[in-house]
């Protein structure tokens, strides 16, 4: 209803395309969005920097990523960089999780 039939009739060789931007690549029917390729190689070289520290001093790190209610960017995180342990929304950690995470720190 914004524009007069004749103006639709002059463009109607226009051809546009909605392209998705976002890192959390959340948005269902894409298989990545613009954002979550680069979103994800930050992340890694974040993940390599913090782990030679980790190393050095012998210390367990804590990394939280983005990902709003997606855990897209963190399971590929964990999986590229071989963490540990990983928390994502779309499968909540089990009660007592602390106790067993501490548990599995020790060992």
């Amino acid at each position: 209803g914004g524009i007069t039939a004749e103006e639709a009739q002059r463009s109607s060789h226009l051809n546009i395309v909605g392209m998705v931007g976002s890192i959390d690549n959340d948005f269902c029917g894409t298989d990545m969005t613009i954002g979550t390729d680069s979103a994800l190689h930050r992340i890694i070289e974040i993940v390599d920097a913090i782990t030679t520290t980790a190393q050095s001093h012998q210390r367990t790190f804590v990394l939280e990523v983005m990902g709003r209610h997606c855990g897209y960017l963190a399971l590929i995180t964990a999986l590229a960089c071989g963490a540990d342990w990983v928390f994502i929304p779309e499968s909540p950690p089990e009660d007592n999780w602390e106790e067993h995470l501490c548990r599995r720190l020790i060992e």
